[in-house]
C-alpha cells in the first residue's frame, strides 16, 4: 500500500513539472542523493561526480516533456541517462567499455546496485543529521578522504578527539542505518 502511494505521489509530482518546469525542483531533491551516488560508484571521482549529476539533471529536466509515465520509478529514467552519459564521457576521452562486439556497454542498472544506490543515499541523508563537528570529521576523512592527523590538523583538534568524533558519528549511522533498514 505504502508503494502504491510513493508511486501515485511521483507520477503527480513529474505531472506536475511537466506543466511547471520550477516543480520539477521537487524531483531534484527527491532523487539527487540517488542520481550522485549512483555515479559517484561508478566514477570514483568526486568533481566529475558532480559534472555527471548536474548533467543528467539538465539533461531530465530539457526532456521532461517527452518523459511517459509507464509505471517505472522516475529514478531509473534518471539512472540511464546518467549510464548514457558516463558512457559518451568514456568514450570521448577513450576509456571505452567494450563489450564482444566492440560496440559501448552502456552500463545498466540491476536490482542490486539499485538498492546499493538507495543504500548510500539513505547513509548520505543520515550523515546531514549528525552533530556538525561529526559530520566535518565524516566528510574530511571519508569524501576528501584525509587522514586522522590531516583531519586533526584542518579542525584544531587532537587526534584522539578525531578518533573519538569519528567513532561516535559510526556508532550513530550505524545505529540509525540498521533503523532504516528494518
Amino acid at each position: 500500500m505504502k508503494a502504491l502511494k510513493k508511486e501515485a505521489d511521483e507520477r503527480l509530482l513529474i505531472e506536475a513539472a511537466q506543466q511547471d518546469s520550477a516543480r520539477f525542483a521537487e524531483l531534484y531533491e527527491l532523487h539527487f542523493e540517488r542520481v550522485y551516488a549512483y555515479i559517484l560508484r561508478r566514477v570514483q571521482n568526486r568533481v566529475e561526480t558532480e559534472d555527471l549529476t548536474a548533467e543528467v539533471f539538465h539533461q531530465a529536466l530539457a526532456n521532461l516533456k517527452r518523459f511517459e509515465w509507464r509505471g517505472i520509478p522516475f529514478s531509473a529514467w534518471l539512472f540511464r541517462i546518467a549510464a548514457n552519459l558516463m558512457a559518451d564521457r568514456w568514450q570521448r576521452s577513450g576509456r571505452e567499455v567494450q563489450d564482444e562486439s566492440g560496440q559501448i556497454e552502456a552500463a545498466q542498472a540491476s536490482r542490486s546496485e539499485i538498492e546499493e544506490v538507495e543504500h548510500r543515499a539513505t547513509l548520505f541523508r543520515l550523515v546531514e543529521t549528525l552533530p556538525a563537528e561529526q559530520k566535518r570529521v565524516v566528510v574530511l576523512r571519508f569524501v576528501d578522504q584525509k587522514s586522522i592527523k590531516e583531519v586533526a590538523r584542518e579542525i584544531r583538534k587532537t587526534e584522539g578527539a578525531v578518533k573519538q568524533l569519528q567513532f561516535r558519528a559510526l556508532s550513530a549511522l550505524r545505529a540509525r542505518m540498521e533503523g532504516a533498514d528494518a
